[in-house]
């Protein structure tokens, strides 16, 4: 598909709203992907280091 300006690229004959609107909800839901495992990274880090000290003061 060839564009003659920017403008025509954005608007893409009238589906460009659905189109960048697909690419946001797709970019949110990696981000989120994302966020969400490195939170349960860190909570499971902190678990284990929590459990190991318990362990090793009995």
């Amino acid at each position: 598909m060839y564009f003659t300006s920017f403008e025509q690229f954005i608007n893409m004959d009238g589906h460009g709203f659905y189109v960048w609107l697909s690419y946001a909800c797709f970019a949110l839901l990696v981000v989120t992907n994302i966020w969400v495992a490195q939170r349960r990274q860190r909570r499971l880090r902190k678990q284990i280091k929590s459990r190991l000290g318990r362990s090793a003061k009995v």
